[in-house]
């Protein structure tokens, strides 16, 4: 009887680390570097393995997107139903794993059609979710919806904390602190129940125990 292929826990298992290895090197290498070759290797596998449970690198990308999208959107509601939303939100936006790896996919969306798809329902989703969140928490404060345009706010939050993840990849902090603080104070003027002085900015470069083992976590 072949043993090739073990059902349950091994298979899972197998097929996990294949995840989490192309989601690592997405982050340490780039989105070009995450072959099939690549992959096993850093997976501790047999390369066939990888076609065996992906039929292509692109069915593997997807797997690791539709994971990632699934765990970010179970956190994106944890954040939209605490007291302070749009700070949980830029927290969650300021982590250099989950901000990296959106950025290698959306380097590779404009290679592959496939991804580019996927992606583009992912982050249309993520918008409106949270559109529609902060409509409901910032009204509730009182807050102008003319002047802090929800869907404004979101695309704003997340491209700052985008761009200050992508320069300190590469060594680039000058403007970070005073951008967190100004953050900071956006958001303190229309959430003043968790208005704080003094905040200390992420380490935005930090590996967080939690980052590898959550590796397709957006």
């Amino acid at each position: 009887m072949s043993t090739s292929r073990k059902v349950g826990g091994n298979e899972t298992n197998a097929r996990h680390r294949l995840m989490q290895a192309t989601a690592a090197i997405m982050l340490e290498e780039g989105y070009a570097a995450a072959t099939s070759r690549r992959v096993a290797s850093k997976a501790g596998v047999k390369q066939a393995l990888v076609y065996y449970y992906f039929p292509t690198m692109d069915d593997l990308f997807l797997a690791v997107l539709r994971s990632g999208t699934e765990v970010y959107l179970e956190r994106q509601r944890q954040a939209l139903a605490e007291p302070d939303p749009l700070r949980a939100l830029w927290r969650i936006s300021s982590e250099a794993h989950i901000t990296g790896l959106n950025t290698e996919f959306m380097a590779l969306a404009n290679h592959r059609k496939v991804i580019q798809a996927e992606l583009k329902a992912y982050i249309e989703r993520v918008r409106d979710i949270e559109t529609t969140a902060l409509t409901v928490a910032l009204r509730a404060n009182g807050v102008d919806l003319t002047e802090f345009p929800p869907v404004v706010m979101s695309m704003f939050r997340s491209a700052l904390a985008r761009v200050m993840v992508d320069e300190k990849a590469i060594g680039v902090d000058l403007g970070h602190d005073e951008a967190f603080r100004f953050m900071e104070r956006y958001i303190d003027r229309f959430d003043s129940l968790t208005a704080t002085s003094g905040t200390v900015p992420p380490d935005l470069s930090s590996n967080d125990p939690s980052a590898e083992q959550n590796a397709t976590a957006y």
